[in-house]
């Protein structure tokens, strides 16, 4: 991402946030995306989550950012990766299919950039850092 749009994705996911209350979610069972992504699912207030997501959709477009592709909002938390996509990920798909976590109240929206691990280094993990957070409803 251009750290020059960053003042204006700032502006308004603050705005988003603003204008969303806080919501109730819960981890709960799970799925994989391709044999490359193990995921957790959420419940609760998905209908809330989904118009944040849908908000801060928006609020990146109006802030300059392109975005190519649009994929339909599913509500997930991302467990692990496989960097081959030869890992079979159905023995943990089954082991979380019972899962449901304890309930909490989401009342932040967050900006996290990712940083990829550097190609060809052994060992490598990506690094996440929040750049922002807003209350939600304030």
């Amino acid at each position: 991402m251009d750290d020059t749009l960053l003042p204006g994705i700032k502006e308004h996911l603050g705005r988003a946030a603003a204008r969303h209350e806080p919501f109730p979610l819960r981890v709960d069972s799970g799925g994989h995306f391709g044999q490359r992504a193990l995921w957790a699912g959420a419940s609760g207030g998905l209908d809330p989550m989904r118009r944040l997501a849908e908000r801060t959709d928006t609020a990146a477009r109006r802030a300059g950012v392109t975005m190519e592709e649009h994929r339909a909002y599913r509500a997930h938390l991302t467990l692990a990766r496989s960097r081959t996509g030869e890992t079979d990920l159905r023995p943990y798909v089954e082991a979380l299919a019972g899962f449901e976590g304890a309930g909490w109240t989401a009342g932040e929206l967050a900006l996290v950039r990712g940083n990829l691990p550097v190609a060809g280094v052994r060992g490598g993990a990506p690094r996440y850092e929040t750049v922002a957070a807003w209350a939600l409803g304030h």
